[in-house]
């Protein structure tokens, strides 16, 4: 992977690249290009998988009378069927590299090659004869790309801080962009930045900058389709999808490993990696996180009934692979909180970022690519506002019941003039009308549809935010099998019959799966990602709290209640903050980061 940033028709000195770049240097700190002339500036940040020697970027391919340049973000998993086509129709390759594929793809194909990709990618072609600009990203949005109009120009960038080290470029938070902290965050509603004036362009989109004026359109969602095969053949079709996408995303030069977490998706992922390994004599790395003295402190609750220790440990016996151990502390995480929120950008998931953080860069010293299990839940209705009735049958983002409580947090004059119920719910709303269904579903397969959407366009984004993030934050590749565009696009289809197999959470992934994993494995009752479970993590964030409160020239203090954060000390909302993690103590740091977020990025705040 790599970062990619870029400016048109604006002021580019030697000084405004260079601070660009160095914004960029994780993503890509094995070199880095520069492609620049009268009109654009284009510029890359390399992390090196495929094709070390033959891959640097800006590249730039002459054809049939234009000439192109490409700065490029991603990986492709189907690059040989790709090459293969080109070469038929007059294309020479002087390299094996994804990226060459990638340029000769839009030179042949234009806007249409995105629509041919099997990967995840974030990408710009400047067309020099036509002076113009062509950006695009990967269908599931596994790759980031913002954006902002400004002055005439355009300024683009894999990450917020490329864009903001453009110097009069303003920094600046409206009540908008407080509605989005505040009462959506850390998830963010789709194409915004928070930033005033920043965009993401969103995922299964591309764009042309010209004339000066940025235009867009989306060219993939999930669409709804009658599904005629019968539950075997089902079965069947789920599990060659998905080794498949994990195979193919067993690519690179560079050694791989995958992250174990003694859970289904993650061990699915490894069990097939360890078995390709060994039919090549390789020992396959795996990683795994947990915190000093969890044994001891681990409490089970709704959404994390069991530890993960023994099912990991369990892993590693059977495929026999190279285990990896990361144990963090509470002052570890506490330690990390304000270098993971410059990594994200924005405040974040709180410590489940700053454990990501920690964790990527223990693996990143013994490899640059792994492979995890995040999006299963999405796709096969893993999560447990699926399946409980109550929670599913109610309007609003299930991750976050809270709207009440979360408003409850705005300065009275804030509050007031942002009417948060109307803020969430009409973002809610407007996802469900967008929702493609066939007319003829029944009222349940309906609303199953629509928490597939909800959850595709909002919680899996936060999640692959914080993936993308926090490991490019340390050079390492993180990829996703099962944001595989064609899993996502089949089990859209399927009946909730067939995914709730046995009336257990992902029925029909485990059935299909039948055979690869130890049993207990294989139908363990699904627990998320590790949380530390110290007291101590939860009194030292409360401290930290406590001296903000203290701050009453605080900035956070022109956007949130004083008054009521103070309750945070003595008090546990009914609901999780986000998700099924943030409780308490997150929702503490979450503030902590806010507070952070608004003096590190110097953010003039509009109210």
């Amino acid at each position: 992977m790599c970062g990619i940033a870029g400016m048109i028709g604006l002021h580019m000195d030697e000084g405004v690249i260079r601070s660009m770049l160095a914004s960029l240097h994780n993503r890509g700190p094995d070199g880095n290009g520069v492609y620049r002339n009268s009109e654009c500036a284009l510029l890359h940040t390399r992390l090196a998988i495929i094709d070390p020697a033959g891959g640097q970027q800006p590249m730039e391919l002459t054809w049939q009378g234009e000439h192109y340049v490409l700065v490029y973000n991603g990986e492709l998993y189907n690059t040989q069927e790709l090459q293969r086509q080109l070469e038929s129709l007059g294309h020479r390759f002087l390299t094996h590299s994804d990226t060459e594929v990638v340029l000769h793809s839009y030179a042949e194909w234009g806007s249409g090659c995105v629509e041919r990709f099997n990967g995840i990618f974030a990408f710009a072609v400047w067309e020099e004869r036509q002076s113009r600009l062509f950006l695009a990203r990967d269908r599931i949005g596994v790759k980031p790309l913002f954006f902002a109009e400004f002055q005439g120009g355009f300024l683009f960038g894999s990450e917020i801080k490329a864009i903001l080290e453009y110097p009069t470029f303003p920094r600046q938070l409206d009540r908008e962009g407080a509605a989005e902290l505040v009462l959506l965050g850390p998830g963010r509603t789709p194409g915004c930045g928070v930033f005033k004036g920043i965009g993401e362009l969103e995922p299964g989109c591309y764009g042309y900058f010209a004339d000066g004026k940025f235009q867009w359109i989306r060219y993939w969602k999930l669409r709804d389709r009658e599904h005629r095969e019968n539950f075997s053949e089902t079965v069947e079709c789920v599990r060659y999808l998905v080794e498949d996408a994990i195979v193919r995303q067993m690519v690179s030069d560079v050694p791989i490993g995958t992250f174990l977490s003694g859970g289904l998706d993650s061990s699915l992922i490894t069990a097939i990696c360890a078995r390709e390994m060994q039919k090549e004599g390789r020992t396959l790395h795996t990683f795994s996180v947990d915190y000093l003295g969890n044994d001891n402190n681990f409490v089970p609750g709704k959404f994390q009934p069991n530890s993960d220790t023994y099912y990991i440990r369990k892993m590693e016996s059977n495929l026999e692979t190279i285990h990896h151990w990361s144990v963090l502390t509470s002052t570890d995480l506490v330690g990390a909180l304000e270098e993971a929120t410059i990594a994200r950008d924005l405040p974040g998931m709180a410590d489940v970022d700053f454990s990501l953080l920690l964790f990527c860069r223990n693996v990143r010293k013994d490899v640059k690519v792994a492979l995890s299990g995040e999006c299963a839940d999405e796709i096969f209705g893993g999560y447990p506002w699926y399946r409980d009735p109550e929670v599913r049958s109610a309007a609003g983002f299930p991750w976050a019941q809270n709207t009440a409580y979360r408003a409850s947090l705005f300065l009275p004059s804030l509050g007031a003039n942002t009417m948060p119920g109307d803020y969430v719910m009409e973002r809610y709303l407007q996802t469900c009308r967008d929702s493609d269904i066939l007319t003829t579903c029944a009222p349940e397969e309906r609303r199953i549809k629509e928490m597939v959407n909800l959850n595709f366009r909002w919680f899996m984004q936060t999640l692959l935010d914080r993936k993308d993030r926090m490991s490019m934050g340390c050079g390492l590749e993180v990829r996703v099998p099962f944001c595989d565009y064609r899993i996502a696009e089949y089990l859209y289809g399927v009946p909730w019959e067939f995914k709730n197999y046995r009336n257990t959470e992902k029925g029909l992934l485990r059935h299909a799966m039948v055979g690869l994993l130890p049993e207990e494995i294989l139908w363990r009752k699904k627990s998320p990602y590790p949380k530390t479970f110290d007291p101590m993590y939860r009194e030292m964030v409360a401290a930290k709290l406590q001296d903000l409160l203290l701050d009453t020239h605080a900035p956070i203090w022109h956007l949130i209640s004083s008054d009521e954060a103070r309750k945070l000390l003595t008090e546990e909302s009914v609901w999780p903050w986000y998700g099924q993690l943030m409780r308490g103590p997150q929702t503490m740091a979450y503030l902590l980061q806010i507070n952070f977020w608004l003096q590190h990025y110097r953010v003039e705040m509009l109210f």
